[in-house]
């Protein structure tokens, strides 16, 4: 073997455990083989071959270490190898999508967008819309609508929306000449939201839609527009017809968050009932379109190693995480109504907590899936007011630092009230009256201001029963990472190399990288959704009650202690910066510790 193919060998030895390997090669098919005799020949090389590589990959891998070179070239990522012909993007298409093209093509339609000159479509949903139908998901028969109280002719809103795409970090690559196409598909319409001219308008767009491309006036109503105003466009497409779904079917699409409180809640539900039957509506959570939160159903039920261990026999706790580094980035006005709990904790931790802890449902489709998740959330045990202190603790952020820049604090932000009560960070211990969780707490956190942007679900098992060894044993841990770094990991002891018997942790660890394709925008995946008809990952209306339950209890403490409440924390209690309150850290116990990511 040559010293070349022996380092390539070592390459190899060294990537192994990183990503699984991939065929790069591109050498031309051989040729057909005609008789026995050729065949069995072509057998004998092949496997000459195999033992040869097999035989090289033991012999060099010792060797790697004294060729630099080699060594410094096996520690780049995987992805790094691959040609640039072949990286996912370098031709403007995501290779995951081309089964989604043949198997998750919408019908023709029209998406009507209220409210669409704001900053969520302007930042998320024209790029998510863009990227489907430059992949050719949409067909040629699909419309955009833009609605909003904004004065805009036609071709004011077709130049918004192209600077909108140009600029957005959220837009796939740009083919030459998408955009003038495009262009073509969008329309708007401007007017107040209360009466009914605007909805007339709008119902006059499906009608030249139909005219335009035939076929059935199917439509997708996407409420892009504050909460208050999720009741009066509701109202006025039931009252104009625009739900009846005589002509084809019709969807309504509702932001977060889904109401205040409980009440609130209900009574939403109560007006869009009025006028849209419960299947119509597709309350949205982009969290639930994350590649990675999907990846957890996948990993639990798709693999019958750890169904056994995925209870009370063998967990200890669970952590979820969602931080956030930055503070309030313009957004005072929202952030001092709705604050941590509305904000992170009923909506986007609720769901991921309710994915973990759920039972495997009899089918993957929408109401077997989340009939399992209301269980979970039904099975909560109740946190009235006077269990809240002993089971959540809340924050604000002070004056600190991040990324060794100084940052004022919550009170400091503009717009932000001098002596503001509005908490930044929860932490709560949820537990679950059922067999299978029973004793196992959930630990559930989200802040602002804290030392970096991450999403993670880390399943924490029980020591050993016996430690045999010395020094002591740490806990397994199974983490989902939501993002970034997208991926899975598995922490476990090994022992240490050396005479003694060290045990010492390591990490077994995949990313999503390693298939070699960027993962899909939430937003693209849940418009799909939404647009075939797919309600699996959108939160259904007794899912939301049962989350607004949960929390009740601890808005209406918060929100009810006066100023120098014995009870009530000094804000702000902690510094921008790092982890949260002191208090957090009693919360979970003297006997574990919250992860530090």
């Amino acid at each position: 073997m040559t010293a070349k193919s022996g380092k390539k060998a070592a390459a190899k030895a060294e990537n192994i455990s990183e990503t699984p390997p991939r065929a790069t090669s591109k050498k031309p098919a051989p040729k057909s083989v005609s008789t026995a005799a050729d065949r069995k020949a072509v057998k004998a090389s092949v496997t000459e071959k195999v033992a040869a590589q097999s035989v090289g990959v033991a012999q060099a891998a010792p060797k790697a270490k004294a060729a630099p070179k080699a060594q410094a070239a096996t520690k780049k990522p995987a992805r790094k190898t691959v040609a640039k012909a072949d990286k996912p993007g370098a031709d403007g298409q995501n290779p995951f999508r081309a089964t989604m093209r043949r198997s998750r093509a919408p019908e023709p339609a029209t998406l009507v967008i209220f409210g669409v000159t704001g900053d969520l479509s302007r930042r998320k949903l024209l790029p998510a819309v863009f990227g489907l139908w430059q992949d050719g998901l949409l067909g040629s028969a699909f419309n955009i609508v833009g609605v909003g109280r904004q004065e805009m002719t036609d071709e004011e809103f077709k130049d918004y929306a192209i600077a909108a795409l140009q600029e957005s970090k959220e837009t796939d690559t740009i083919q030459p000449g998408s955009l003038e196409k495009f262009r073509e598909l969008l329309y708007y319409e401007f007017g107040e939201f209360g009466g009914d001219e605007v909805y007339n308008l709008v119902g006059k767009e499906l009608d030249r839609a139909e005219a335009a491309h035939g076929g059935r006036k199917n439509a997708l109503f996407y409420l892009s527009t504050p909460p208050s105003l999720f009741e009066p466009i509701s109202n006025g497409l039931g009252r104009l017809g625009l739900c009846d779904q005589s002509e084809g079917w019709r969807r309504l699409v509702i932001e977060k968050p889904f109401g205040r409180d409980l009440a609130s809640a209900r009574e939403l539900n109560a007006a869009i009932h009025e006028s849209w039957d419960e299947s119509q509506v597709y309350r949205i959570d982009h969290y639930l379109g994350k590649e990675t939160v999907q990846n957890l159903m996948a990993i639990r039920f798709g693999n019958a190693i750890f169904e056994p261990l995925w209870n009370r026999g063998y967990v200890d706790h669970v952590q979820i995480t969602a931080s956030e580094d930055l503070g309030l980035e313009g957004r005072a006005g929202y952030y001092e109504e709705a604050g941590i709990v509305r904000d992170m904790l009923q909506n986007h931790l609720m769901q991921l907590f309710a994915l973990t802890a759920m039972e495997a449902p009899a089918a993957f489709d929408a109401d077997a899936i989340r009939d399992e998740k209301t269980k979970v959330l039904r099975a909560v045990k109740p946190i009235p007011r006077d269990r809240v202190d002993s089971v959540a603790v809340r924050g604000q952020y002070g004056a600190g630092s991040e990324d060794g820049q100084k940052v004022p604090g919550y009170r400091q932000e503009p717009g932000v009230k001098d002596e503001s009560r509005t908490a930044t960070y929860v932490a709560v211990k949820l537990e679950i009256d059922n067999w299978r969780w029973q004793g196992v707490p959930f630990f559930l956190r989200t802040g602002k201001r804290l030392p970096k942007k991450v999403t993670e679900i880390a399943v924490v098992f029980k020591r050993a029963p016996l430690g045999i060894f010395p020094g002591g044993l740490e806990r397994n841990v199974l983490a989902f990472r939501i993002q970034p770094d997208e991926g899975v990991s598995l922490k476990f002891s090994s022992k240490s190399p050396g005479q003694e018997m060290e045990l010492r942790e390591v990490v077994m660890d995949f990313r999503y990288d390693a298939f070699g394709a960027q993962l899909e925008s939430p937003y693209s995946r849940l418009l799909l959704d939404a647009l075939i008809g797919d309600a699996t990952l959108f939160p259904r209306e007794d899912e939301v009650d049962h989350a607004w339950q949960i929390v009740s209890g601890i808005l209406e403490a918060w929100n009810t202690a006066p100023d120098g409440d014995g009870d009530a924390p000094d804000f702000p209690n902690y510094a921008a910066g790092t982890w949260g309150p002191e208090e957090a850290d009693e919360l979970i116990g003297v006997d574990r510790r919250w992860r530090r990511l």
